[in-house]
């Protein structure tokens, strides 16, 4: 008896300790987390993405998350996960920061701020370290697109390239979209396709019918017959058409304040008073967003009622309080509604700077970055108008002034010249390096880079 009691308690204990075996593999194919240590790229409402050390993206959905962009998360969660899916099934458990290898490794201390591309910082600052002096240098020029642009692209990887009524004259949609894609398929990083569509006198675009059905009205014109109802719709139909052709950056709006209809800027110009023009701005920034293209204000500090500087120098007299006063809210007004690029003018503004023209002007540019506070992207006007195309080595001034980019059709002097200057110490290769810093944090937050440099 004793001994089929004791049979029977191991037979009860064995089927005990078989359910717990059995129950605990059960849970544990269902809830026993696993990790995974990634960058995240992007978050939404509901899902948020994030790349791992082997380029290979996942999107998770987590409803009331507090991730930022650039942050280096440790995330738990359930199952496997399925590299080829849009979106992991997967639940996420939990998730907390990772320090150390994370937003701020690599990035010198005075490159970083809260500026308008500090959630990309980060994949800029890893990108930066694998390029070449040359190709550092070739990120800072928008060049005009030249007659063997291929070839020229190959050997110099510009940052990007600006396009002229000529460049579009009686293509069709197909013919400028390939154009654009055999660009960006032989750069090594995608490159910004810029036009000036300001509509009206300057319409680099919609002058081709078959790339629009008319021209794109003058600003003037439009808030004539429409107010800022009308300029809202038609930067929305701008930058739609932009978008399908594979341009990426307008040159516009012009904010200068003009209200003389004998001004040269008039024709370009909203044409109205400060306020207006104020307004005029944050209306054309507020809606191109989500649109695929970036928008540029200019032409800083404010063209006033000077003449084209085209042709020549022009000299503005008018006193600081009266700029600041009457000309540069509405590229203030601009900024705060988000604008990605400001373009600096070739005028003289003797009550701020009388040795320069703004574009070559240290205190021009700390202006717009100090008083304005603007972290975006600062580009001077063409290099190889009248007003500046005499003086030597303007390339180098145009840097060591401050701009990010700069607009030039003579892409090897601009080049040779920065590149000897670097070489000399004229220019510190460090300065080379926060510029071609802040232009591939604009690419990665414009969309333009996706990889995550290992």
């Amino acid at each position: 008896m004793k001994k089929k009691i004791i049979g029977g308690s191991i037979i009860l204990l064995i089927l005990v300790i078989g359910g717990i075996v059995i129950g605990c593999n059960f849970n544990d194919n269902k809830s026993t987390p696993k990790t995974l240590t990634a960058t995240v790229i992007g978050v939404n409402d509901g899902t948020f993405t994030v790349q791992d050390s082997n380029n290979i993206i996942y999107t998770f959905g987590l409803d009331d998350n507090s991730l930022e962009i650039g942050e280096v998360v440790k995330l738990e969660y359930d199952g496997s996960l399925n590299k080829n899916k849009e979106k992991q099934d997967n639940k996420v458990l939990g998730y907390k920061t990772v320090n150390g290898t994370s937003d701020s490794e690599g990035i010198p201390s005075e490159w970083q701020d809260n500026g308008i591309f500090k959630d990309f910082y980060i994949f800029a600052a890893k990108k930066l370290k694998t390029m070449s002096l040359d190709e550092k240098i070739s990120q800072l020029l928008l060049v005009r697109y030249p007659d063997n642009p291929i070839e020229t692209l190959e050997n110099y990887q510009f940052g990007g390239y600006v396009f002229f009524e000529k460049d579009f004259r009686d293509k069709t949609k197909p013919e400028v979209k390939d154009m654009i894609n055999n660009l960006q398929n032989v750069s090594k990083v995608p490159i910004l396709t810029a036009v000036d569509e300001e509509g009206g006198t300057v319409v680099r675009v919609s002058s081709n019918p078959n790339l629009a059905s008319s021209k794109f009205e003058s600003p003037r014109d439009l808030y004539l017959s429409g107010g800022f109802d009308k300029i809202k719709q038609d930067t929305i139909n701008k930058s739609i058409l932009l978008n399908e052709l594979g341009l990426n950056l307008n040159l516009a709006p012009v904010v200068d304040v003009s209200t003389n209809s004998s001004d040269y800027m008039y024709k370009r110009a909203l044409g109205e008073n400060t306020d207006l023009t104020s307004t005029y701005a944050k209306t054309v920034i507020n809606a191109s967003k989500g649109l695929g293209v970036s928008y540029t204000l200019k032409h800083f500090p404010g063209y006033g009622n000077n003449a084209d500087t085209h042709t020549g120098s022009v000299t503005d007299n008018r006193t600081y309080d009266d700029i600041v006063k009457n000309d540069l809210p509405p590229f203030e007004a601009g900024i705060n509604e988000g604008a990605e690029a400001v373009l600096v003018s070739h005028n003289i503004v003797t009550n701020i700077d009388s040795s320069n023209p703004a574009s070559l002007s240290t205190n021009i540019h700390n202006l717009l970055r100090n008083k304005l506070g603007f972290t975006g992207i600062i580009i001077s006007d063409d290099l190889a108008m009248g007003a500046v195309s005499s003086i030597d080595n303007v390339a180098v001034k145009a840097i060591m002034a401050g701009n990010d980019l700069i607009i030039t059709t003579d892409y090897e002097e601009s080049f040779n010249d920065i590149k000897d200057a670097v070489n000399n110490k004229t220019i510190d290769e460090g300065l080379i390096d926060k510029l071609a810093f802040r232009v591939l944090a604009w690419k990665y937050y414009k969309g333009l880079i996706f990889e995550n440099q290992k």
